[in-house]
């Protein structure tokens, strides 16, 4: 079926069905084009243009990853005399000052998680692409990784608000938010949105597949 080995299970577009997106009903797709039954939404085989936005919103976040790890996140001014702190710099010095546990969640939170999510949506996009065959459930896996730890990418912003509470209760004190932070929110907000834009029923699909071709290139 489809070329595939006889021992294959069959897909569910070899058996005319889709899955809803907004409900998770099976649909009929022998007549096209449709929307599910239950609740109107659009039906598709596949995100449309999925590979495409996924590789736009990572390059996107890509290139807002670079002046939010360069450029100051905040202002501190303790007794009258400010200094700005990048997302490095605020690391080592939690880490000096003996705060090793926030200077461990800025880090993961900063540095490694946005880093892990370009690699592994690089290695998705491009096996994909492929139509590869090679470590498929383990790369089914790497995608709900991904899924899990977009939860965890506001907590970077998190620890700048508490750290920003804490200083402002001490007297002659102060604290302000710098450029580096915007830039951060818009890797977390494009990371996500690569994430979600990635559908994962393609690193299944490994045979040409006119269906789904004719399918995305309509949208």
């Amino acid at each position: 079926m489809n070329g595939q080995p006889p021992d294959t299970p069959p897909q569910a577009r070899d058996l005319n069905l889709c899955l809803c997106h907004s409900c998770g009903l099976a649909c009929d797709m022998t007549d096209e084009p449709q929307t599910c039954p239950r609740c109107d939404a659009a039906l598709h085989r596949r995100k449309p243009d999925a590979i495409t936005r996924t590789w736009a919103y990572m390059l996107a976040a890509l290139v807002f990853y670079i002046p939010a790890n360069l450029l100051p996140v905040m202002n501190t001014q303790m007794l009258g005399e400010g200094a700005d702190s990048t997302i490095i710099s605020g690391v080592i010095e939690f880490w000096q000052s003996g705060a090793w546990d926030i200077a461990l969640i800025i880090f993961i939170a900063s540095i490694a998680v946005p880093g892990i999510k370009f690699v592994v949506l690089t290695l998705l996009l491009v096996t994909a692409q492929r139509r590869s065959t090679w470590a498929q459930v383990q790369r089914a896996k790497l995608y709900r990784l991904v899924e899990v730890i977009g939860y965890w990418s506001m907590l970077d912003v998190l620890v700048v608000a508490l750290v920003a509470a804490l200083v402002k209760f001490q007297a002659l004190s102060d604290i302000e938010p710098r450029p580096g932070i915007l830039f951060f929110g818009l890797v977390v907000l494009f990371t996500m949105l690569s994430a979600m834009s990635f559908d994962p029923r393609l690193i299944w699909d490994t045979q040409p597949s006119e269906e789904i071709t004719d399918e995305v290139a309509s949208h």
